[in-house]
């Protein structure tokens, strides 16, 4: 550590090229259990993208053509793989930066037998910017991201302007963009954000919330809130095409 005084009003910022950008997420350390080190360890090298591949690594993930959904943030991956064991017409990949989640997933994919699964352990920020060509989406899927409950942390929310555009081009044209969340504070921003964002049409008759579509499980967690009283606001819409110039 270099303890060396600067002058007043002497900064480091003429050497800073940008300001660091805001994470919505905190990496946790955590020793993986026995089941999700085997997941990692005997499928990650099969299923497993990584931004080194970039848009090739996303683009041959598959050899087949077929609609591709992208989750971002799932977890433990238990609601991902459900919906890949039911859907299986469709290509689903995921992105998760902690690796006993990845892991997880990795193995309750194993012991489904399916294959239409891949994931990244990355930050998706990077993984849109870097991997996911322009138009090669038909969903787009963040249920329950982090709520930063906090007012002084809620610039770290993943749901902002910015990120929202940076997911539309990666859609097809009548691809869908499905939130979900059980904060209901969280869920007035996402709508507010949503419905303000070019090239979007919200799927509510009434420019709300949608009824939980049949193809997103419900969790165990969402079911013991429901028992409780809590609610769950989704979130669907469609990319126009029509984004304002």
């Amino acid at each position: 550590m270099n303890d060396t005084a600067k002058p007043v009003g002497e900064t480091d910022d003429l050497q800073i090229p940008h300001k660091r950008q805001i994470k919505s997420f905190v990496l946790r350390a955590g020793r993986m259990t026995t089941g999700q080190q085997r997941g990692w360890d005997e499928c990650w090298q099969a299923w497993g993208l990584s931004l080194e591949q970039g848009t090739e690594g996303f683009l041959t993930a598959f050899t087949d053509p077929a609609p591709r959904v992208l989750e971002i943030g799932y977890g433990m991956g238990h609601s991902l793989v459900t919906m890949a064991t039911q859907e299986r017409d469709k290509q689903f990949i995921g992105i998760e930066v902690h690796r006993p989640g990845v892991g997880s997933l990795l193995n309750e994919a194993r012991l489904a037998g399916i294959h239409n699964l891949r994931t990244y352990c990355d930050d998706a920020v990077e993984v849109l910017k870097q991997c996911v060509p322009d138009g090669s989406l038909s969903r787009v899927q963040i249920y329950f991201p982090d709520p930063w409950h906090k007012k002084r942390h809620h610039k770290r929310r993943l749901i902002q302007p910015a990120f929202i555009e940076s997911i539309r081009p990666k859609l097809d044209i009548g691809g869908i963009i499905h939130l979900a969340t059980d904060w209901e504070n969280y869920a007035q921003q996402m709508l507010t954000v949503m419905n303000s964002a070019a090239g979007f049409d919200n799927l509510s008759t009434d420019h709300g919330y949608s009824p939980r579509p049949d193809f997103r499980p419900l969790t165990k967690f969402e079911q013991r809130g429901h028992r409780l009283g809590h609610g769950v606001w989704d979130l669907l819409f469609r990319r126009t095409g029509q984004e304002a110039v």
